[in-house]
């Protein structure tokens, strides 16, 4: 995702300064006003990480099948309410016209869904084309495995949280009647 998000900034940038069009008002911040930056990278968040919790992320359920539902829909229009916020700033604080910011949330959104199509969902349906390829030689190198660079959600469903949490959950038991994280050889009576 945070690669994504240094070659969005990097597009916007290539943007500006061919397109090189001015700000509403020359005073309020430098450089070039299309696209707007903010809005596009706010696009470009709220797409992938919406693409990320409907294609590959599973919520824990809570058991009541209609809190699910709220819940996850309040996540979806947290995340778009979000976008939608940071973007009307702009031209509410007169850095951009509505132009230079409906431009840059579209921008931001295309680029979005392009970015994790090819990420992370090119590589999942068609492992061995060169996407899947590259996804296999990006986590499997040592260097990748010097820095702990993983994807969980080519593991678990979930991203590894439940594993992660159950794994707390033991420790913190385990602590809990004075077994100490040093002491694991020890048994719990």
């Amino acid at each position: 995702m945070w690669a994504g998000q240094m070659l969005c900034e990097a597009l916007n940038w290539v943007i500006k300064h061919v397109v090189q069009e001015e700000r509403p008002h020359h005073e309020l911040g430098e450089g070039f006003g299309f696209p707007s930056s903010h809005s596009q990278w706010m696009g470009y968040f709220a797409t992938f990480l919406l693409s990320h919790l409907t294609f590959r992320h599973r919520f824990a359920p809570t058991g009541w099948r209609i809190v699910d539902v709220l819940w996850r829909s309040a996540v979806y229009m947290g995340l778009i309410g979000w976008a939608l916020a940071v973007a009307y700033s702009r031209y509410h604080l007169l850095y951009h016209t509505p132009r230079q910011v409906i431009w840059g949330l579209s921008i931001g959104v295309l680029f979005g869904a392009w970015y994790y199509a090819v990420i992370e969902i090119f590589p999942v349906v068609w492992p061995t084309s060169v996407f899947g390829r590259t996804r296999a030689a990006v986590l499997g190198n040592s260097v990748s495995t010097w820095f702990r660079i993983r994807d969980g959600w080519a593991v678990w469903e979930d991203g590894g949280k439940e594993v992660e949490w159950l794994q707390w959950r033991r420790e913190w038991e385990r602590s809990r009647f004075g077994v100490r994280p040093a002491d694991r050889s020890a048994k719990v009576e």
